[in-house]
């Protein structure tokens, strides 16, 4: 089995519509995908509606949190989409998105880049709008080569000089609200050191003890070295580790299916998983 359970649509910060995402996870040889938008389930029924014969479909979001001043991102998986608490939280925080994005436009501005706001919101679409939106506006002004160079101290990098903090929630609060929603809750990317200051794993500890469920050990954001640490943590921890593409379409460099979670690993997640059910087309 090829399980992929992070991947980006319209919804969020992706260039796939929903729809186009199962289609291309069917193409790409998947057996399981999860769509994780950012802090949105949008693009939920329009996957389910598209979803090719084969292919099982998880429900996913990935929360955006912050712990001691440091972003960090939760995914969530198999919970239910309508449980109103954890949807409320989803809502402040997709709220902050278009004032956050318009104070990074502006610093922007600032700075000498010939970036507007209306240049934004016509890449985000329906969109949640973030930072991938404002970098691919950078990229038409000609002011970096690629999406990714945005991601620096100079730029959109968390504390970058254009940088604008949002609403996002404590992590223990969000697996709180996960758990609430009968979900399953595993770190994003937790040692990605290139997108800014990471937690320490003294903090992936705290959070395994209140309830977490696993780390996405295997993502293209993390060296090999840092891989092996994070799949020796998890052991010692006691949880799971995962891996995952986290596709934005061609936004970002990464293929569906690039890095995958084990087969039992997706057994125990789909097991512990009780809020919705993996729905198999």
């Amino acid at each position: 089995m090829r399980i992929d359970l992070h991947t980006h649509s319209t919804a969020s910060d992706g260039t796939d519509t929903p729809a186009e995402l199962v289609r291309n996870a069917g193409r790409a040889g998947l057996d399981v995908v999860a769509l994780s938008d950012h802090d949105t389930v949008s693009g939920h029924e329009a996957a389910l509606a598209a979803l090719p014969s084969g292919l099982t479909f998880v429900r996913g979001a990935e929360l955006s949190c912050r712990l001691d001043g440091v972003s960090l991102h939760m995914l969530a998986y198999l919970f239910d989409p309508a449980e109103p608490e954890l949807a409320r939280e989803r809502e402040l925080v997709r709220d902050d998105r278009v004032p956050r994005a318009q104070g990074m436009v502006r610093k922007l501005r600032e700075l000498g880049v010939p970036v507007t706001w209306e240049d934004v919101a016509r890449i985000a679409g329906d969109g949640a709008v973030g930072r991938p939106h404002i970098a691919t506006a950078m990229v038409e002004a000609g002011v970096i080569d690629s999406v990714s160079d945005a991601f620096t101290q100079e730029w959109l990098a968390n504390d970058g000089r254009a940088y604008v903090d949002k609403h996002e929630l404590d992590p223990f609060d969000a697996l709180r609200l996960i758990k609430g929603a009968g979900g399953v809750a595993v770190f994003a990317h937790p040692l990605a050191a290139k997108r800014g200051q990471c937690v320490p794993e003294s903090a992936i500890a705290d959070l395994a003890a209140a309830g977490l469920d696993g780390v996405e050990a295997d993502h293209m954001d993390h060296e090999p070295a840092t891989r092996a640490r994070l799949h020796g943590l998890a052991d010692d921890l006691g949880i799971l580790a995962t891996g995952s593409s986290d596709y934005h379409g061609s936004r970002k460099t990464c293929r569906l299916g690039e890095h995958t979670t084990h087969p039992d690993v997706w057994a125990e997640i789909a097991a512990r998983g009780s809020g919705s059910a993996p729905v198999t087309g």
